[in-house]
């Protein structure tokens, strides 16, 4: 008779197989590794002033730990990768996005305060007015250089921060015998009499060794650092900068004096010069408001923005045109070879899309491409695709057609094959034709759930930047715009150019208009879901 472990009074461990206890262990300690090396990323991200990131580890390792500890939330544990690599490469990016949009973020304001200080307290200048002439003279397999001042010149020293005069003499100075590509650059010089009588090195000799040149550091008995200020001559370098008790900066060249500005994220001086670099603050709703209320963005932006909803509106018209005329004549009974014809057709799906945009791009070449070469034979006409923005704008859709043409005929066959014949049997017999039966059964009969996939085609087509980026790059640009913004550009595209082509990097207006854009994108697949009837 067969009794169990329980009914024997032994403990309900004992009678798991020994390496279902093994992966059980080795389960926990993969979890509990995981756990400590997002603990870890905490502690790094913290250190580095990433608070962001720090929280999203945090509450990612907190997370774990709970799902995989309490037996409640057993079933949770299967679904638990997909949610969190869901919040790591969607949730997380877009709030940090949002976030950027109220601040002051750009290629000016990337530093925190206290790196911005510190940048700003390194600082040198070179003290002109005591620049020592050199001459660097050859001694064996190692040089000798010599400074000499015109006129005795006197070098500027510090005490108590403050410059004083330091050292005045002949104004004459000479180093040790050294290789100019030895690791020590930090040189003791002495005073020197008089330059030695030989010839010291041509112009060309001190130009190819001027790397190393300006990388020696030259340390008067005195303590003073002398730094190669030319290709002809020698200065000393003075601290440009002296921090105050009130957090104010001295600036010791031009006698003004610096104040963080914490609602630009600048150090100001007293003339209104605002100092770069600066550091991120918030800034409201300022970058938003600029893109409706700066005329010199609100213009290209509404611009763009209507190309881009009729972009992708007109690529998918024309993509589901071609693809259902197509999709119906490969259905016709009269036609003989249609598996020839159908993988001929579905040949652009299956070549790369960025080597069919490069080909066109060269078919549409205006002083080469084949497009021209038979439009000038056949009409005497060579249109400029790529300078004039209606033409760019038809290249764009043709060459968009053509690449979203092989998408719609596979769900239009699918969907045509699925339609019973009987319907179109009965119609026959009613008398109807090719026409009855477009609209009164094919059509009728696939929209409804071919209008999801619309949709989505169309979401991907607003934001279609591989495109725009390969074919016409956003151009010609719009004139007249404070942004880099072309006529050719989409929403996509022109957010990019804005964060990481303008001179400025304004990444605060970007990621605002990348917010627009993602309430626009949902808000509209929304709506129009819920108009289909679609269930969501």
């Amino acid at each position: 008779m067969y009794t169990t472990n329980a009914a024997r009074g032994l403990p309900r461990h004992r009678s798991r197989h020994p390496t279902e206890r093994y992966t059980r262990w080795a389960g926990r300690a993969l979890v509990a590794t995981l756990v400590l090396a997002m603990l870890w990323l905490v502690l790094a991200f913290h250190l580095n002033g990433q608070w962001m990131f720090a929280l999203l580890f945090l509450v990612l390792g907190t997370a774990m730990a709970v799902v995989f500890t309490k037996r409640s939330l057993m079933s949770h544990r299967y679904i638990f990768p997909a949610v969190a690599g869901l919040g790591v490469f969607v949730i997380f990016p877009l709030l940090y996005t949002i976030g950027i949009s109220f601040s002051n973020y750009s290629s000016s304001n990337l530093l925190s305060e206290d790196r911005v200080r510190a940048q700003l307290l390194a600082r040198t200048y070179q003290e002109e007015s005591a620049a020592f002439a050199f001459g660097l003279y050859r001694e064996g397999d190692r040089v000798r250089l010599y400074l000499e001042s015109e006129g005795g010149v006197e070098l500027q020293g510090e005490a108590d921060g403050e410059p004083e005069a330091a050292l005045a003499g002949p104004g004459r100075f000479v180093t040790g015998p050294i290789e100019l590509g030895e690791a020590t650059r930090h040189l003791d010089i002495q005073p020197a009499e008089a330059a030695p009588e030989s010839e010291p090195l041509a112009m060309r000799e001190v130009i190819a060794a001027r790397d190393a040149l300006q990388a020696l550091r030259l340390v008067t008995p005195e303590g003073q650092e002398l730094r190669m200020a030319g290709l002809r001559s020698f200065a000393p370098m003075l601290d440009r900068y002296e921090a105050r008790e009130d957090g104010t900066l001295h600036d010791r060249r031009d006698g003004r004096v610096l104040t963080p500005d914490q609602a630009i994220g600048f150090f100001v001086a007293d003339d209104g010069e605002r100092i770069t670099p600066g550091w991120p603050v918030a800034v409201g709703l300022d970058n938003y408001t600029r893109i409706f209320a700066d005329p010199d963005i609100r213009g290209p932006f509404v611009q763009i923005f209507v190309w881009t909803f009729a972009f992708a509106g007109l690529t998918v018209l024309f993509t589901l045109i071609v693809g259902f005329v197509l999709a119906s004549l490969l259905q016709w009974d009269q036609l003989r070879g249609k598996a020839i014809y159908r993988t001929l057709l579905i040949l652009p799906y299956a070549v790369p899309a960025f080597i069919s945009i490069l080909i066109f791009k060269g078919m549409f070449n205006q002083h080469f491409g084949e497009v021209n070469m038979i439009l000038e034979t056949l009409f005497g006409i060579r249109p400029e695709w790529f300078t004039d923005p209606w033409l760019a704008r038809t290249m764009l859709l043709v060459v968009n057609t053509w690449l979203g043409y092989p998408y719609m005929l596979l769900l239009c066959m699918g969907l045509i094959q699925s339609i019973p014949k009987d319907l179109y049997e009965a119609t026959a017999v009613d008398g109807g034709g090719p026409v009855t039966n477009l609209f009164k059964i094919t059509l009728p009969l696939i929209l409804r759930p071919l209008t999801p996939l619309l949709i989505a085609c169309f979401a991907f087509n607003f934001n279609n930047f591989v495109l725009i980026a390969l074919l016409t790059g956003g151009n010609p640009d719009i004139l007249g715009a404070s942004t880099p913004a072309g006529t050719t550009d989409l929403l996509v595209s022109y957010t990019y150019r804005i964060a990481f082509q303008d001179a400025g990097q304004d990444f605060g207006l970007a990621a605002a208009i990348a917010t627009l854009i993602f309430l626009l994108v949902a808000g509209l697949s929304l709506l129009n879901l819920r108009l289909s009837r679609v269930k969501v």
